[in-house]
């Protein structure tokens, strides 16, 4: 097995802290027996094993050399893509899909990595693993070590994780430890104390991680019967996803299973978007920032997949777009008032939609998948906040104030004869 540092391109046979000497992060590179799609389309019909995976039903994609008797599954993905009339009218692009990874077991895509990651932890040994989280990574990692019956510890910076992904990692036994700072600095103390105290990492720096986060895009192209789209929009923190997105696309394209690969935009926050400033400023090197957005799950201002995933949007001739929280926030209440619903972070690929359509660089007539990351109750707070009006910095366009009514049947009847007294979804996002 060789891994190749996507900084100085050295290879890699053995992984030591998952970086290579000169600092740069590793990336598998595998040598592919022969693919058929046909064999893809065939696992559909697995009802049970690992094949019944929306990962492990692309394992010549993903880990062709692992044997099924390490593999941890619980299973993940089969996420669906959706169509909602008002979430295209809200972002102006007719031919827009949501896939929605907050449908993997643990509520987020974290799980099709952390499948991947934790099964090679199990069949390389390893009986301690660790991340540093906002949240999601920490409840997908507690559950698959739970599941193999590895010690999981969980370091979270004080006070800025949701409590639906801190609730999931107390609750599949984690270790959690709290540190006074940010991600940035949680993710600094895993990194430094991984080889001293004997951890496994599974943050995004591990390269199977990226693996396992390929198969959004194998099952995305699977669903529209291997017919890419014009653009895959992604939400950006870590930029795990957008190095997996590329990787997944190269991969096809090398195989001969896909003619053209669509253009990938990756979608910060404003608060949080030091990847956008170095595309936007065609810089050599990414500059850190103290991040600040209430999209929790990619407020992190030191993405450690910058690398990759620059690589992966010049290969697609791709985009970087950053959009404000008022406008993350808006375009959450649309998907949410669609029937579907999405942790915030979530939106920012339909928030990036709408801002890319406008500004004409996705055109009127091509197709575009937007990814959702996470489920609408991975947190709760800010959702119910949007809609009390509670969000001081965020202008709620589409808020469902609840209303106060006497207990009785004529005021009730009163309150809904009221033509504005119609629900936010459909007034404005009825499909």
């Amino acid at each position: 097995m060789k891994y190749r540092c996507v900084r100085c391109g050295r290879s890699v046979y053995a992984l030591n802290g998952f970086t290579c000497g000169c600092g740069g992060t590793l990336e598998v590179v595998h040598t592919f027996p022969e693919i058929s799609l046909e064999v893809f389309e065939h696992r559909l019909s697995h009802m049970d094993g690992p094949f019944s995976s929306g990962v492990w039903r692309y394992k010549e994609l993903i880990h062709p050399r692992i044997g099924t008797d390490s593999i941890v599954t619980r299973p993940e993905g089969n996420t669906n893509l959706y169509r909602r009339g008002g979430v295209s009218r809200y972002t102006g692009v007719e031919r827009l899909q949501l896939k929605h990874e907050g449908e993997n077991p643990t509520g987020s895509f974290k799980d099709r990595g952390m499948t991947v990651a934790v099964s090679e932890a199990v069949r390389s040994g390893a009986s301690v693993v660790a991340c540093a989280s906002t949240g999601n990574t920490s409840a997908s990692m507690a559950a698959y070590a739970a599941q193999a019956g590895l010690k999981a510890v969980v370091f979270i910076p004080e006070g800025e994780i949701a409590y639906g992904k801190l609730a999931q990692a107390l609750a599949y036994g984690a270790q959690v430890i709290q540190v006074r700072g940010s991600f940035d600095d949680a993710m600094r103390i895993v990194k430094e104390s991984s080889s001293e105290l004997g951890f496994y990492v599974l943050n995004s720096l591990n390269p199977w991680r990226i693996e396992g986060q390929k198969s959004i895009v194998f099952e995305m192209l699977q669903q529209r019967s291997w017919e890419p789209p014009d653009w895959i929009l992604v939400p950006a923190g870590n930029l795990g996803n957008t190095a997996a997105f590329g990787k997944a696309l190269r991969e096809l394209k090398q195989l001969g299973l896909i003619e053209k690969a669509p253009r990938i935009a990756s979608i910060q926050a404003e608060g949080a978007s030091p990847f956008y400033r170095l595309w936007r400023g065609k810089l050599n090197h990414l500059e850190t920032v103290k991040p600040e957005t209430v999209a929790s799950a990619i407020k992190i201002g030191n993405p450690v997949s910058w690398v990759k995933a620059l690589d992966a949007i010049r290969e697609t001739d791709g985009v970087v777009e950053r959009v404000s929280d008022t406008e993350i926030m808006n375009a959450k209440a649309i998907v949410d008032a669609s029937g579907v619903g999405c942790e915030p972070a979530s939106a920012a690929s339909v928030a990036g939609a709408k801002k890319l359509r406008e500004a004409g660089v996705i055109g009127l007539d091509e197709e575009v998948v937007c990814i959702l990351t996470g489920n609408l109750l991975k947190d709760p707070e800010n959702t119910v906040k949007y809609h009390l009006g509670e969000m001081a910095s965020i202008d709620a366009l589409y808020a469902n104030r609840p209303v106060k009514v006497e207990p009785d049947v004529d005021s009730i009847e009163r309150l809904l004869r009221q033509p504005n007294g119609q629900p936010v979804e459909a007034v404005v996002a009825g499909s």
